[in-house]
């Protein structure tokens, strides 16, 4: 199978690097976690490279692009640590909308595509231990809805939510504005610096955007297509550390040559980077596999989720004692991606959650691959 990318995919790569080096340097990292952890002006510069039209189709002013494309993002932006939440509502938002009535379409997609609407999944609830399926939000007939949705991405910041609640029916998908009666947000920081909020719906008005005889299908491939995104994005992350790390073994010296020579240091170099090829291998099946139908793409996803899980773990730790003291320092970038790193293996189901998903759905297979 070829795994070479496109002149296309390459160019796009190129460019979201050149944005990253240019307008999302350390520094002002640092200075939008200072700020709060998120920058609607770093988002308008993704939107400015047209990545927030990336998977909205062109009859919605789009460029209908792929996975394929998405994951080349999502890896450069996660090289550059960026905080801000593309896949939420450059990739998720659209997933779901794609399966919304037309009007909706018509009304949210463009302006997805612009980079004017930030629209970003709201599904996490205390106690759901991410199960898709437990969701205590409720919606009456008239699409009022009452509930509390934890961990909301850039909660306090976005234009609208995309909302899973229970019906009489069963799940269904809303959508709520953030200015909309009974709409409370209260923002925070995670420890990777990142925003979140803890959203509370009190009689909120919502639009139903997929009725409850399609809503569970339509909650499972978002959180595949942000598990995917998350997926490549480590690897991005992962990525950049190890460079960060080989570059800090061969500059570092102990008894006047550099510790990269030293034979226990190379191998653990050498596991570290097998981690992140398995990782890298399963960040492109995750990514080929959304394509497939729902068992399948569900599997699948979990398998990647499951072994980027343990890579995130492993590489993070491993590049952060190979850097000694430095390597947990605020002022030292690496403890960054540390951090990200691991508040990525928790998202979208830690691996102990996708662990048990894997197990569940082996059923009579001899292995996770078949």
């Amino acid at each position: 199978m070829d795994f070479d990318f496109t002149e296309d995919q390459e160019s796009l790569r190129d460019a979201v690097r050149r944005w990253v080096d240019k307008d999302y340097g350390f520094e002002q990292r640092r200075a939008i976690v200072r700020a709060g952890g998120f920058s609607r002006e770093a988002y308008d510069g993704l939107a400015g490279l047209g990545l927030s039209a990336l998977a909205v189709p062109e009859a919605q002013g789009g460029l209908g692009f792929g996975p394929v494309e998405a994951m080349v993002v999502m890896e450069e932006l996660g090289r550059g640590l960026v905080m801000e939440p593309y896949a939420q509502a450059a990739l998720v938002a659209p997933a779901v909308l794609a399966h919304a009535p037309d009007a909706l379409q018509a009304q949210w997609l463009p302006r997805i595509a612009a980079g004017d609407a930030l629209v970003v999944l709201a599904h996490q609830e205390r106690g759901a231990r991410y199960r898709l399926d437990r969701c205590d939000t409720q919606a009456d007939d008239q699409g009022r809805i009452s509930g509390r949705k934890s961990l909301v991405p850039a909660g306090d910041r976005a234009d609208a939510f995309i909302v899973p609640a229970r019906h009489a029916q069963g799940l269904a998908l809303y959508l709520v504005e953030r200015q909309a009666p009974g709409v409370s947000a209260g923002g925070h920081l995670l420890q990777d610096g990142s925003r979140a909020a803890e959203l509370v719906l009190d009689g909120a008005p919502g639009t139903r955007l997929v009725g409850a005889d399609q809503g569970l299908a339509v909650l499972e491939l978002a959180a595949d297509v942000a598990i995917a995104a998350l997926c490549a994005e480590a690897v991005g992350a992962m990525d950049r550390l190890v460079a960060i790390t080989a570059d800090y073994l061969n500059t570092r010296k102990q008894f006047g040559v550099a510790i990269s020579s030293f034979q226990a240091l190379r191998h653990r170099m050498a596991d570290v980077k097998m981690q992140l090829e398995l990782a890298r291998s399963m960040s492109y099946f995750a990514t080929l596999k959304l394509g497939d139908g729902a068992d399948s793409r569900r599997r699948a996803l979990s398998q990647a989720k499951l072994q980027l899980g343990q890579s995130m773990r492993f590489v993070g730790q491993q590049c952060t004692q190979l850097h000694g003291g430095i390597g947990v320092t605020d002022e030292y970038i690496s403890s960054h991606y540390f951090k990200r790193l691991t508040v990525m293996e928790m998202q979208f189901g830690d691996s102990l959650h996708h662990l048990g998903e894997v197990s569940q759905r082996m059923q009579d297979q001899a292995g996770v691959f078949s």
